[in-house]
């Protein structure tokens, strides 16, 4: 792909290294292939995974809902302590700028499986669709084609049938029990696995759902891994986020939108106060403890089986929670609280500890560096990046200086007689965001991400960044080109012009003009 003078010259600082303010303060297959090979690392035309006696293991650990800054070794401990995760930290590489290719469920989790794009996948919400594994092949089974052993604990939330072996790879060690205890059953079951003999390698999942259960808690209803006890005083609680108002100028695409969500039940924040959103954010971090822990247990039995230095560790999340910021609570939106996760790759001993701040697509690159680290070629039709070398601390030429991330909003409510759903793009270059949806007068948001980490002013309509909005339009078309992006390549049309919300609904009030996503 193309590359852009403005993007290859910047020397702006990464926004990203100023973001814990944004929870502690107050609150991709794009361009840039390696001159090494595909994808960006050493392996690409090696063995086939299938011959080598010293392959690491590979745990991958992912929660639900947890923004990138929402642990104690990022924010501190004065709100929020994570040791587990502070321990996985300490001893690996954190990718300051990791997102996440959806920030929904389902169609993040199917892009980390398959190394596709939602658009792709054609999970761009949460619904399942019929999925090709042939096509979309699953990451169970690249490695147990490899000769892995593979293993998966814990949630679900993929296409794929989970009583399918055939189709998605993995030995199931979750079970059915009872929906409260997720956590501590996923926990338990990749434990009693890792502390067992192993005569072969294995690829172990660890899929927590915490600290999803912030939704329940902030509809008051149940949580389901258990009550958090009597909710403090707001004046006890964590501040409200610095960035709690919606934005300057904010596009009026996403600001119906946002109408829509607090019109659903599913979403019942819209009169919030700041101590309200004080008292959410004090649960959500109470349940991202209480994820740490069960993460603790796993980590501890690696240990206990003297497994740590055979074994590479890749921990993130589908993707992050607003907890307040702009008026959102939960995911799907564009802003930094919902589409940057944590990202960490350990391998002690091996492993360059630190921080990095190259721009990761979760959805692209998480399977391909794992696949890398295992010595198992990379398929052609995964056009993410292999983070292996930037995680032992070596080369990585042409390293990407931009990512594109993909969003549905459909779980809205009624807005003045019809549901407004729109689906969107974004693309984060070195210093800016760019944001376009298919419907709304004004479609387009434009935030300069090194003076306004926050994201507290639209610049879309500013003449002064003029220049800079066409070229991250021109960055969106040719990704959309490049990937066969048809709804993204759409969205640029006639100038980015008006573009009305349809307003013709079926009985369950969705709008029956609803685009098919993908080629």
């Amino acid at each position: 792909m193309k590359r852009r003078e403005f993007m290859r010259n910047s020397v702006c600082a990464a926004a990203a290294l100023q973001a814990p303010a944004l929870m502690a303060g107050a609150a991709g297959g794009q361009s840039g292939q390696s001159e090494e090979g595909h994808n960006g690392h050493n392996g690409h035309n090696g063995h086939n995974g299938h011959d080598g006696p010293n392959r690491p293991n590979v745990l991958f650990i992912m929660t639900d809902q947890q923004f990138a800054e929402a642990l104690s070794c990022r924010m501190g401990k004065q709100y929020l302590n994570t040791p587990a995760m502070d321990n996985l930290a300490e001893s690996g590489v954190f990718f300051t700028r990791a997102y996440t290719p959806n920030p929904l469920c389902m169609p993040a989790r199917q892009s980390l499986f398959t190394g596709r794009y939602p658009h792709e996948t054609g999970v761009t919400k949460n619904a399942r669709v019929d999925i090709d594994a042939k096509d979309f092949v699953s990451m169970g089974t690249y490695f147990r084609q490899a000769g892995y052993e593979t293993v998966y604990a814990g949630k679900w939330h993929l296409s794929y049938d989970v009583e399918d072996a055939t189709a998605h790879g993995f030995d199931l060690l979750h079970g059915k029990g009872p929906k409260q205890d997720v956590d501590r059953t996923c926990a338990g079951r990749i434990a009693q696995f890792l502390s067992q003999k192993h005569d072969k390698p294995f690829l172990a999942v660890a899929s927590f759902v915490n600290p999803h259960n912030i939704c329940q808690f902030s509809r008051d209803q149940t949580v389901p891994s258990g009550p958090l006890g009597p909710t403090p005083p707001p004046d006890q609680c964590p501040p409200p986020p610095q960035n709690l108002e919606v934005p300057e100028k904010e596009s009026d695409s996403i600001n119906l939108l946002r109408k829509g969500y607090h019109a659903s039940p599913l979403f019942p924040v819209e009169d919030f106060t700041a101590d309200k959103w004080r008292q959410l954010r004090w649960g959500y971090y109470r349940l991202i403890e209480r994820v740490d822990g069960e993460i603790g247990k796993v980590l501890e039995a690696l240990r206990g089986a003297g497994l740590e230095e055979k074994t590479v560790i890749v921990f993130t999340s589908d993707h992050g929670d607003c907890a307040g910021a702009h008026r959102f609570n939960q995911k799907t939106v564009f802003y930094e609280e919902s589409v940057r996760v944590p990202l960490i790759v350990s391998w002690k001993g091996q492993t360059k500890k630190g921080a990095r701040n190259n721009l990761v697509n979760t959805g692209v690159d998480v399977l391909p560096t794992m696949l890398d680290f295992a010595g198992i070629a990379i398929p052609s039709k995964l056009t993410g990046r292999s983070l292996k070398p930037l995680a032992l601390g070596q080369p990585a030429p042409q390293w990407r200086d931009h990512l594109v991330v993909e969003n549905n909003m459909s779980q809205t409510g009624v807005v003045d007689g019809f549901r407004p759903q729109a689906e969107g793009r974004m693309v984060r270059s070195e210093c800016h965001k760019y944001c376009v949806y298919q419907y709304g007068v004004q479609r387009e948001s434009l935030v300069d991400l090194e003076k306004d980490p926050l994201e507290t002013k639209n610049v879309a309509t500013d003449p002064q960044y003029r220049q800079v909005l066409l070229d991250h339009r021109k960055l969106l078309a040719e990704f959309a080109t490049e990937h066969n992006d048809r709804v993204g390549g759409e969205m640029l049309a006639n100038g980015v012009g008006p573009a009305p919300f349809p307003k013709h609904e079926n009985e369950d009030g969705h709008s029956k003009k609803r685009k098919k996503t993908g080629p």
